[in-house]
């Protein structure tokens, strides 16, 4: 199974362009994909549906799309109109070639900053009927402004993920309304735009700590870095890239998987040839 986490900038490349359709293109092969900064009515890119775009470039593929932040936009006296009841919407996107079964927004913790864009973030959750079993997988967008930020949400979200099943996930005794019980897997996949650098200590929050005799050693309840289980960083490596400046790169995209998934990691790449946004297209691949 080849997964895909691609963080897309409301569709602007490195050149400044919108193109949902290259972006599409970088995506093709992929069997999940997970999307960030997926938008509806923003004027920076003429208010346009992101969501139904996207999803018109994959017919076949069953789809989720949960705005973390959603706000009312008023129409301005300059510049193109949005429709009357047009909102603003800023979240995240899990695209499958099987169906998506259930599925929940996890909102982030954040705080109210002064000055400085602060969105409300979260994590959205799609519990997958893969060939080989259901799965769940997460498409996460985590703060861009502050290290204690992504901290305080690495800790929600891992606590989240990990009371999954206790939970109940979406819904529990859907019978009462003529609906099946979904899946509780508790294997994961967490897919996204982190906006930290490895072994950072928002990565080592999430990952827990390095070095030691021992080095980083798997535990259940703490994900596992599917590039670092792989060995698949380089010097240099980097899912970002600077639009006004090249040379400033950072590696801030991931995926992480549950222990039980660690041993059927085959591969992990970034793909930096492509120039669809100021990320690059993450890919990992998972045995059956």
């Amino acid at each position: 199974m080849n997964f895909a986490s691609y963080n897309i900038q409301h569709g602007f490349g490195l050149d400044g362009r919108y193109d949902l359709a290259r972006i599409a293109r970088s995506l093709e092969g992929a069997d999940v994909i997970a999307l960030q900064e997926v938008t509806r009515g923003f004027s920076r890119n003429g208010f346009a549906d992101m969501v139904a775009d996207v999803a018109g470039f994959f017919p076949d593929y069953f789809w989720v799309y949960r705005p973390a932040c959603d706000m009312h936009v008023e129409a301005d006296e300059d510049g193109l109109q949005p429709v009357r009841g047009t909102r603003f919407q800023f979240g995240n996107m899990v695209l499958s070639r099987w169906p998506i079964v259930s599925t929940r927004t996890l909102l982030l913790p954040r705080s109210r900053t002064i000055g400085k864009i602060n969105l409300q973030r979260g994590a959205t959750e799609a519990v997958i009927a893969a060939p080989g079993g259901a799965i769940r997988v997460y498409s996460v967008h985590l703060d861009h402004v502050s290290a204690d930020e992504r901290i305080r949400q690495l800790e929600f979200l891992n606590a989240h993920i990990n009371a999954f099943v206790q939970e109940g996930g979406s819904l529990t005794g859907g019978g009462e309304f003529d609906l099946p019980e979904p899946p509780l897997p508790e294997d994961y996949i967490i897919m996204g735009d982190f906006n930290m650098e490895p072994e950072s200590p928002e990565y080592c929050a999430l990952a827990g700590a390095g070095g030691g005799y021992y080095g980083r050693v798997a535990r259940i309840g703490t994900p596992v870095d599917a590039f670092a289980a792989l060995e698949a960083y380089r010097p240099g490596s980097y899912s970002w890239m600077d639009p006004e400046d090249h040379g400033k790169r950072m590696h801030l995209d991931y995926c992480f998987v549950s222990c039980g998934l660690e041993s059927r990691l085959k591969s992990a790449r970034i793909d930096t040839q492509s120039e669809g946004s100021d990320h690059f297209p993450l890919w990992v691949e998972i045995g059956d």
